[in-house]
């Protein structure tokens, strides 16, 4: 094998990857073959090439091909409208018929908050301490039970199928921490765990892919594209971005069952419609009836929901279009003119529609993507990659950029969409990510505890409630999904802090 593999390689120009074989043991040669037998390597060129190309392009190109957003293609929502209360009804019918599904991309792990666990296991220290994992299962569980109210129907009928993406590293303590965890009430039969990866067949073997390279990832390039190994027997990879969810879609949930994937899943279930997001996101709507009753309307193949940027210079992606199509640009991509270019009729930036990676999608688009998926060019990260020194086998550790790294995202897909549509939505009701450490001041767990509870007592408030000064009343999501259901607070004062995990308990929290 090493022998035909080795030609292979040389014919790809990726030979030097074979530099240290002769010093190997047998069981690191049968380690990097392994490796190396996994690896697509003309692909991997492909790859490169095509954002090499896809760079220059794009820094050849001026500003003057990204565009704002066209009206028709972005809508607001406001609460208590019309429009808004369509949506949702037609959302929620869909919800009822078993027709949404819902696909949470929970790869990451909290290194940087602090936590080997999954990023969705973190505690954002609410006084419930419920995980992220938590408060979305409930969310869930009370969508279904509105849904199947306002359609009428049996209890336990309606169902919104949850399909969590991990990645290799987290997959087994995301379903140990569901199993400990007793699913947070939903049933384990709706709730499909899946990795970013695949898992490799050889003959009739099968082999974990994460084993011999790692889920999720591609090779570590050096700047004209030659991979570089890690150690004298092994490639060193990284991430290669949430990009990698649509193949992950078609990959086998598992090695006993080569034919069942998130794909057929789907199909199996009827469901129509997807709701995507990422776990990080506290005040997220998940299975958002609104959301989804907006595609629908729209008859969009793929939807983004958006917040409008705080100021022109924040450092967020923006939906706009970019040679006449859909896309997401980087704020670094945009003139200081068109960051602070606004509609001389609303005032508003024209350039405001802030990504937050929240994405609606009927399942025929996510078939579909197969068809193009090879035709999107990679985003290159640059980075300091430590890797083995081919001319001595020493370690080195580099003090600037030496390399790249090769990324795909979710939104990459914009482009090929045929109907697109933006839903814009306040960002005070549904973004709080959470990313940074503890006590950074922005995007922390902090920050997300304020902005979840703050919420609660809108709610309350706009319910007809009265909440004194420094009064903290975390809602489970099971009281309520988005402010509905509390009728019974009308006139009544809040005067001590609390937790409410069924309406009645709040009688006990006011004066």
């Amino acid at each position: 094998m090493a022998v035909d593999l080795r030609a292979r390689y040389d014919a790809a120009g990726q030979g030097h990857l074979f530099t240290f074989w002769p010093q190997l043991s047998e069981s690191d040669r049968a380690n990097l073959a392994a490796q190396l037998e996994a690896l697509d390597i003309e692909r991997i060129n492909r790859v490169y090439n095509k954002a090499v190309s896809a760079e220059q392009s794009a820094s050849a190109s001026d500003t003057g091909s990204i565009e704002p957003l066209p009206q028709d293609a972005s809508d607001k929502v406001t609460v208590g409208s019309e429009k808004e209360a369509e949506w949702r009804a037609n959302g929620l019918a869909a919800i009822a018929r078993g027709e949404v599904g819902v696909l949470l991309m929970a790869g990451g792990q909290g290194t940087r908050l602090g936590s080997s666990a999954p990023k969705g296991c973190y505690d954002i220290a609410l006084p419930s301490h419920k995980s992220l994992f938590q408060y979305q299962a409930e969310r869930i569980a009370r969508l279904q039970q509105v849904a199947q109210e306002e359609a009428g129907k049996p209890v336990g009928s309606v169902v919104v199928s949850w399909y969590i993406m991990t990645s290799g590293p987290t997959r087994l303590a995301t379903e140990e921490f569901f199993k400990t965890n007793a699913y947070f009430g939903l049933k384990p039969e709706n709730v499909i765990f899946f990795e970013q990866g695949a898992w490799l067949f050889v003959g009739a073997n099968v082999l974990r892919f994460d084993i011999i390279v790692s889920v999720g990832t591609l090779p570590c390039l050096t700047m004209d594209g030659k991979v570089l190994l890690e150690t004298k027997s092994r490639v060193a990879v990284a991430p290669d971005g949430n990009g990698g969810l649509y193949a992950a879609l078609r990959t086998p949930l598992s090695s006993n069952d080569k034919t069942r994937t998130v794909l057929s899943h789907l199909e199996s279930r009827k469901v129509l419609y997807v709701h995507a997001y990422c776990v990080d996101n506290c005040l997220v709507r998940v299975a958002d009836p609104v959301f989804v009753g907006y595609g629908i309307s729209k008859q969009a193949d793929c939807a983004a929901k958006v917040v409008p940027k705080a100021y022109p210079t924040e450092s967020v992606g923006v939906v706009a279009k970019r040679d006449g199509k859909y896309n997401v640009v980087e704020y670094s991509e945009i003139s200081t003119a068109q960051a602070e270019a606004r509609d001389t009729t609303t005032g508003e930036l024209l350039f405001r529609a802030g990504n937050i990676a929240n994405h609606f999608y009927t399942t025929a688009f996510l078939r579909g993507v197969a068809a193009f998926e090879e035709d999107l060019a990679f985003h290159i990260a640059r980075k300091k990659i430590p890797h083995v020194s081919l001319s001595d086998g020493a370690s080195v550790k580099p003090t600037k950029p030496n390399g790249m790294k090769l990324e795909l995202f979710v939104f990459d897909v914009f482009p090929h969409t045929e109907r697109f549509a933006v839903l814009e939505v306040a960002r005070v009701e549904e973004f709080s990510p959470l990313k940074n450490a503890p006590g950074t001041g922005a995007d922390d767990a902090q920050t997300s505890r304020r902005d979840l509870l703050a919420q609660h007592r809108r709610f309350l408030e706009a319910s007809g409630a009265t909440v004194r000064e420094g009064v903290e009343i975390e809602l489970s999501p099971l009281v309520t999904y988005a402010g509905e259901g509390l009728a019974l607070v009308k006139g009544k004062t809040f005067t001590r802090s609390g937790i409410a995990s069924a309406v009645e308990e709040l009688d006990v929290l006011v004066a």
